[in-house]
């Protein structure tokens, strides 16, 4: 499967999220930029996931910090489907297989720290 757009339905789709962005959410949620205009990883942190043995694809899931900020949340994905998961602390497996999932979370979030300007990122 292509996951592939044009670089015009990129800045439509980009353009459409930073207008209607703070109109989404309720007002006491407004102007504290809940939702990223963007995320930056490092390249190791994607080349980690995607070099566990049983990666196919990507996950991405969001998340919530404590300060009410979102944050995508990358995991490998199995044939089967399945995300691949690191242990817990507790020592309780989630996934199928090994046990040394990779999770990268910890990317540099825009706002506070945005991307030079770009066609996605006037």
């Amino acid at each position: 499967m292509s996951h592939e757009i044009s670089l015009d339905k990129a800045i439509e789709m980009t353009t459409r999220y930073r207008d209607l962005n703070n109109k989404i959410l309720k007002e006491e949620y407004q102007g504290r930029n809940i939702l990223p205009r963007s995320e930056t990883f490092d390249r190791d942190a994607l080349d980690r996931i995607l070099a566990q043995d049983r990666c196919r694809k990507v996950r991405i899931y969001y998340g919530m910090d404590d300060r009410d900020l979102v944050h995508a949340v990358i995991v490998g994905v199995d044939a089967e489907d399945r995300d691949i998961l690191p242990l817990r602390a507790d020592a309780a497996r989630l996934s199928m297989g090994d046990d040394e999932g990779q999770i990268a979370e910890d990317s540099t979030r825009c706002p506070d720290t945005c991307p030079p300007e770009s066609p996605l990122n006037p």
